[in-house]
C-alpha cells in the first residue's frame, strides 16, 4: 500500500476521476487506523465475511488469506483490466497499472 501512496499522483491522476479502494478481511477500525498512521490518500472496505473476495475469486483458503489481485474498473462500471496476481515488488506492475488506469479514463473522455 505504501507504493499506492507513494506513486498516487502519477498512477490514479491524482485522484481525480479516480476512486482507489483496498478491500481486507480485516475489522474496518484496524483499516481505519492503519491507513491515518500511514497517510493513504485511498479508500478501505473491510470484507470480513469475505463476500467481495469470493465474488471476485481472490481469497486463497490453503492459507486463510487472499491474493492480491488488482482490477480496473471503467466508469461504465465493468472491470477494464485485472492484475492477477499483481506483483507489488515488481517496478513494471505499476507501470502496467499507470497505463491500464489511463486506458480507462481515456474510454471514459477524460484526458
Amino acid at each position: 500500500m505504501e507504493a499506492y501512496r507513494d506513486q498516487y499522483a502519477k498512477l490514479f491522476n491524482g485522484g481525480k476521476d479516480v476512486a482507489v479502494i483496498g478491500i481486507s478481511a480485516d475489522d474496518d477500525t484496524v483499516q481505519f487506523n492503519w491507513a491515518k498512521e500511514k497517510g493513504f490518500p485511498v479508500y478501505f472496505a473491510s470484507d470480513p465475511d469475505k463476500v467481495a473476495g469470493t465474488a471476485y475469486d481472490v481469497n486463497y483458503p490453503a492459507v486463510n488469506a487472499r491474493r492480491r489481485v488488482v482490477f480496473v474498473i471503467g466508469p461504465d462500471g465493468k472491470v477494464a483490466h485485472v492484475m492477477r496476481p499483481f506483483r507489488e515488488l515488481t517496478d513494471t506492475a505499476y507501470v502496467e497499472l499507470g497505463d491500464a488506469v489511463a486506458r480507462a479514463m481515456k474510454g471514459a473522455g477524460k484526458p
